[in-house]
């Protein structure tokens, strides 16, 4: 099988360089998924992906999870097609599935400002949970507005934008099987 993993990108005007390769990023999942397993051994828990740039985290995670599970997605908007985060939390998608005395275990592609995590962290509490932990592929620390609890982080990232395995700018480049960064910012003319 192959994958599209190209050294460098152009999409929608902006040039990407590759910032973690497929091999760190499988790695890293295998690992995550060895804690979730040993954390979860007796628990049954749902996972629920954040739609969409989580569902390939999800995918490739959950071919190492070896527990007992379920899963389903929840869908939220808070970028739209820009590079930063509009301020505002839109829920496109609830769940399916009641998970009121389940242990949640919810997948994000990326935690920046934490304004999507703590709206989807209290969303999933109103349902009356008997847990919910975090896992986020990507967090980036120094972007950091809102406290949230991350229980799994898989790379901690300085704040830059990035593209690819699941993550799009305007829609595009979510079918890159590695992480890119931009290159360079177009300065602010404001």
């Amino acid at each position: 099988m192959s994958f599209y993993q190209p050294e460098s990108i152009t999409c929608n005007g902006s040039t990407f360089r590759l910032f973690i390769s497929r091999e760190q990023l499988e790695s890293r999942i295998a690992a995550l998924a060895d804690e979730i397993n040993r954390d979860f051994a007796e628990k049954k828990p749902i996972f629920i992906g954040i739609l969409n740039g989580a569902f390939i985290f999800l995918a490739d995670l959950m071919r190492h999870v070896s527990i007992p599970c379920e899963v389903d997605f929840f869908k939220l908007s808070s970028y739209g097609d820009e590079k930063v985060s509009s301020g505002r939390v839109t829920e496109l998608k609830d769940l399916d599935a009641d998970i009121q005395g389940r242990h949640v275990v919810l997948i994000e592609d990326i935690v920046d400002t934490g304004l999507s995590m703590k709206y989807m962290i209290n969303r999933l509490n109103e349902k009356k949970p008997a847990s919910v932990s975090v896992v986020t592929l990507l967090h980036k620390p120094d972007a950091s507005r809102h406290e949230v609890e991350l229980d799994y982080i898989g790379f901690e990232i300085p704040t830059l934008f990035v593209l690819g395995y699941g993550m799009d700018y305007a829609q595009e480049g979510r079918n890159l099987a590695q992480i890119y960064v931009i290159e360079e910012e177009p300065e602010n003319n404001s």
